[in-house]
């Protein structure tokens, strides 16, 4: 019997990049998964909570546990709204109040792309090929707050065509950090092309990561030094054939 899962696409592949959601509900399909997307869907609430507006993160929670809260699984291509959807969540709402339970109730349905596939499809070879030497940047939010390293690598491991070069400074923030990059563009700039370096000493044409707000960082910081190396998600690179 086939998993029923539901899309979380979020906003910014939703505005700004929806081949990585297409991606990932054709890897999703080809994997035998049952995929639905609930199109009432919107924002998990973190921009709003990140800056200190708990109120209305709490409202865009609650419309967030509504679209959700029938889906057997919920899969994000993005390791900072998984996080959110499912360990804060929970902070917005007090003890007592019916919408803790039902957020509690979520929390541990909602998964980042490639967790998904590797520890609930148990899946590390999804039949794909791309020839290319890509690295792979670890997102802040995957890394720290879901301790998710191993499985994107696993599954890029496993990509015909694909050499993975691993960058010195993988674990290293790209300087997004959403509207740390606006308040604090300097630094943001910096640690951009601290990171950029370091991507460039690999020899790898792609960088790939779980994360399209981390690739949009790097991506401009690449083009604006002229580099020719591309971005791609995860999502995008198992997508190909």
């Amino acid at each position: 019997m086939s998993l029923r899962v539901s899309l979380f696409v979020t906003c910014i592949v939703d505005q700004l990049f929806p081949n990585v959601g297409i991606a990932m509900a054709d890897v999703l399909e080809r994997a035998g998964c049952e995929v639905d997307f609930p199109e009432g869907q919107t924002c998990c609430g973190q921009p709003a909570f990140n800056s200190g507006y708990r109120d209305e993160a709490r409202e865009v929670a609650c419309h967030f546990i509504d679209v959700f809260k029938d889906s057997d699984y919920i899969v994000a291509p993005s390791g900072s709204c998984t996080a959110m959807a499912s360990h804060h969540l929970t902070e917005l709402f007090p003890t007592g109040d019916p919408r803790l339970a039902q957020a509690e109730s979520l929390s541990p349905r909602i998964y980042e792309f490639s967790r998904f596939l590797t520890e609930v499809l148990q899946i590390d070879d999804v039949g794909a090929r791309f020839e290319h030497t890509v690295t792979y940047h670890d997102s802040c939010h995957a890394l720290r707050e879901l301790k998710i390293k191993e499985p994107p690598r696993r599954l890029l491991s496993n990509v015909r065509g694909l050499t993975l070069a691993e960058m010195d400074a993988a674990e290293e923030c790209c300087g997004f950090g959403g509207t740390f990059s606006v308040k604090f563009a300097g630094v943001s700039g910096g640690m951009a092309r601290t990171k950029i370096d370091s991507i460039l000493r690999t020899g790898a044409d792609t960088v790939v990561s779980i994360d399209s707000s981390c690739l949009m960082q790097l991506q401009g910081a690449l083009s604006r030094a002229g580099s020719p190396v591309k971005t791609m998600h995860l999502a995008e690179v198992l997508a190909s054939r």
